[in-house]
């Protein structure tokens, strides 16, 4: 798609929610309501890192010198403080402004604010601290399941078609380090899922 002339850029917004079944018109109209969006771009999933965000991925591509990228918090840009930092600087460093709305903060090329880097950090930080006691609480939870006999287990990290697909790339020569970066997962994940048959990976759908 040719991106319209301009001296002032587009105006270009990222959406991600955590699940497929997650409903994302809650930060599309947070979006809309900060003004004009000529494109959004949108990830379903949880990716950890922006390899494994197909959206993200695109979106950072397709943005040029003088767009400005809107986003309704920074959790839904990054999974980590340093996947959130190292995003912000490499869409700063190609003169795309980067705009949190509801931190109400901006990050563009050529303009330094300590105070805005200074909450960057802060919010980033606190951002995967929350995540990590979620982490905690679900298995503290897990264990008392265990304890009660009350645990399934949880669905495979991989389906029978990723594994498919890690299979046959890394026949073709491609890192199993990347492999795992790209689909969110473990390299034990990656490795577990090389050795299984597939029958088993079919069996546990």
């Amino acid at each position: 798609m040719a991106k319209s002339s301009g001296s002032r850029g587009q105006r270009v917004g990222y959406i991600r929610v955590s699940t497929v079944e997650q409903n994302n018109q809650r930060q599309k109209e947070l979006l809309n309501a900060s003004g004009r969006i000529d494109r959004f771009f949108e990830d379903k999933i949880s990716g950890r890192t922006k390899t494994a965000r197909p959206g993200l991925r695109e979106c950072m591509t397709y943005v040029r010198d003088g767009d400005e990228l809107v986003v309704s918090s920074i959790d839904r840009l990054a999974r980590s403080l340093t996947d959130l930092r190292g995003i912000v600087d490499e869409l700063t460093g190609k003169g795309v402004t980067v705009t949190f709305l509801h931190e109400n903060l901006i990050f563009a090329k050529g303009t330094t604010d300590p105070r805005a880097d200074l909450m960057l950090g802060i919010l980033g930080s606190f951002a995967e601290f929350e995540r990590a006691i979620i982490r905690e609480r679900q298995a503290e939870g897990i264990a008392l399941a265990k304890k009660a006999g009350k645990f399934k287990g949880r669905k495979p990290a991989l389906s029978p078609e990723q594994v498919a697909e890690i299979k046959r790339r890394v026949l073709e020569g491609e890192s199993k380090a990347a492999l795992a970066r790209e689909f969110g997962v473990t390299r034990p994940t990656v490795y577990r899922a090389l050795k299984t048959p597939k029958a088993a990976w079919d069996k546990s759908k």
